[in-house]
């Protein structure tokens, strides 16, 4: 099997001894030996073009490319299970790469080696309508999902705002704008096959809605970020499409005023499914981007579910609590075009964004911490940014806590980037201090290591750091993301 390989780090966050392991003696030998070994059974689906390589090696919101040596397409799971039995047998690394949306450098390949670009097993295998699941393979995007379940009546609920793949929301534990009525990637996740480090096919999970047989281990690999194993087929949860879904649109005349309306509206236990906030740089961000004509001031977006007398009673309540706090000049839309039109400003708020300032470098901050403490969180933040003298909008998925800065941060500036780094770092202290978390859905990959110990603790890290060991002894899998280095 293995020669003239140094031993496995006894840490998966090693640096010296994963570079030594990667990048050191004979690794360019078994490295040559996998990679003839790809070529000659992939073909054209094997590459090792420096711009493919460049375009596999960075995610969103990152400056730093780490290009893989070579990218595979596979196209089935016997496929992919044959690629890591190689990459097993020669000890190269492989990193998992979907749509490329992540934004805490997830799919950068740190230590070179094989690039694994799902995008062709995008197939939706098989449709449940009478049980509302489905199974998909990990390439098929969100959208492309929802399109071909249009005419069953039938969607799939989660929303993280990109059009990512399937695969990448399981691998990052994805949310988005519909947590707040459908939640997360994990609670509309039934079963999974996966191919572990040594190339086994496995499955966990079953259709069943519920079950107590031995361990979680969907829920392991759900936010695992590509360390644990490769995804090749996902079983989803789906739900029946809304019979009618109203959007109100709320202007307010601060920040504080915005926020505390959404912990009056989650306090009151009032059904939405969606609630959405964005400050009134990002407004007028998005009125540039996308030619709409809001108000440019904070600003939140509700979307509400249910038949049409529960959306017209519950719309009213929910104006009622806004103009409370000072919302005035409500924009309501039922019709899809309308509400497509309103919905456009928060889902191109990333792009938006980046005409703020033009040629710029995008870092995207997330934190979650529990509603009551949402204002003093938000707040907080904007004083930081202000005091700071950056240009940073906010925006977030606020109706479960859950916000985002984005520091749009001028391209080799080291003492803005060195600002933007003390006010995020500042966020997630207290973020941390109140109960919350250190990322609410972007997930750790490289940007978060050192954060994960400080919520986790020493010994929560361990403990994950042993059952990365016990299923990835090689350290092949995504080596150098989650675990802070040693």
């Amino acid at each position: 099997m293995l020669r003239d390989v140094p031993s496995a780090p006894s840490q998966p966050s090693d640096p010296a001894l994963l570079h030594e392991r990667f990048r050191g003696a004979g690794s360019e030998a078994r490295r040559a030996v996998a990679f003839a070994q790809f070529e000659r059974v992939f073909g054209a689906r094997f590459s090792v073009n420096a711009t493919i390589r460049q375009q596999h090696g960075r995610g969103e919101a990152r400056a730093a490319a780490l290009p893989p040596d070579a990218v595979v397409w596979p196209e089935t799971t016997a496929e992919v299970a044959a690629i890591l039995r190689t990459c097993a047998e020669q000890c190269v690394p492989v990193v998992a790469f979907g749509a490329g949306s992540s934004l805490e450098g997830h799919v950068t390949a740190p230590y070179g080696g094989v690039c694994v670009d799902f995008s062709r097993m995008d197939r939706l295998v098989t449709i449940n309508a009478e049980d509302a699941d489905c199974v998909v393979e990990p390439g098929i995007t969100r959208e492309a999902l929802n399109a071909a379940l249009r005419d069953t009546g039938l969607c799939f609920t989660v929303d993280p705002g990109a059009n990512a793949s399937i695969g990448g929301m399981i691998a990052t534990r994805a949310s988005g704008t519909t947590t707040l009525r459908y939640g997360s990637i994990q609670h509309n996740l039934l079963a999974l096959e996966v191919v572990t480090a040594d190339g086994e096919v496995i499955r966990c999970g079953t259709r069943a809605r519920k079950s107590s047989a031995g361990y979680d281990l969907v829920r392991l690999f759900a936010g695992s970020e590509g360390t644990l194993g490769l995804i090749t087929q996902a079983t989803l949860r789906l739900r029946p499409l809304p019979g009618h879904v109203t959007v109100i649109v709320a202007p307010f005349p601060t920040l504080r005023a915005a926020v505390d309306t959404v912990t009056e509206l989650t306090l009151c236990g009032l059904p939405l499914a969606r609630m959405e906030f964005i400050d009134e740089h990002q407004v007028r961000a998005c009125n540039r981007h996308s030619g709409l004509g809001l108000a440019e001031q904070p600003t939140l977006f509700l979307e509400l579910h249910g038949d049409g007398h529960d959306v017209a009673s519950l719309s009213a309540e929910v104006e009622a609590v806004a103009r409370e706090h000072g919302a005035t000049g409500f924009e309501t839309a039922s019709r899809p075009e309308e509400r497509t039109r309103l919905w456009k400003a928060r889902h191109a708020a990333y792009y938006a964004a980046l005409g703020l300032r033009p040629g710029c470098e995008c870092v995207v901050a997330d934190v979650c911490v529990p509603v009551s403490r949402l204002a003093d969180a938000v707040a907080d933040a904007r004083r930081d940014i202000e005091a700071a003298g950056l240009v940073a909008p906010i925006l977030g998925h606020v109706g479960d806590g859950n916000f985002h800065v984005l520091f749009l941060l001028e391209p080799g500036n080291a003492a803005e980037r060195e600002r933007a780094d003390a006010v995020y770092a500042g966020m997630i202290d207290r973020a941390l201090a109140v109960g919350g978390t250190c990322t609410g859905e972007h997930g750790i990959g490289l940007g978060k290591r050192q954060s994960l110990e400080r919520e986790a603790g020493v010994a929560g890290v361990g403990l994950m750091r042993r059952i990365k060991l016990a299923w990835d002894p090689l350290q092949i899998l995504n080596p150098g993301k989650i675990f802070p280095d040693r």
